[in-house]
């Protein structure tokens, strides 16, 4: 059984007690958060579309809150001796999938 959720703009496949990363979200760690389900998937029949999955959501706690990888922005003009290099890390929210609607 797996479900397809919506957060920060992306889509993940998720089952019971995967752990994930995805954009922060504003809950401590040990808060339960409430993903929207956009595809639901039972091992024999598929549910996809707003009407038959309205009100259902996948429950998530909240592991902890940290930064990722750091990803290199590098600029350069070639022949104009210009050249920028930045760094970037993006906070994130490690969740665990507690629950699956029925």
């Amino acid at each position: 059984m797996y479900a397809i959720v919506a957060t920060g703009g992306k889509q993940y496949k998720v089952a019971k007690g995967d752990v994930l990363d995805v954009e922060k979200l504003d809950a401590q760690p040990g808060d339960k958060v409430e993903l929207p389900v956009l595809l639901l998937n039972d091992g024999t029949k598929t549910i996809v579309g707003s009407e038959p999955l309205q009100g259902k959501s996948v429950t998530a706690e909240v592991v902890d809150q940290h930064k990722g990888e750091k990803v290199l922005v590098f600029k350069l003009k070639k022949r104009k001796r210009y050249h920028r290099a930045r760094g970037h890390r993006q906070n994130l929210t490690r969740i665990k999938v507690v629950e699956l609607p029925a």
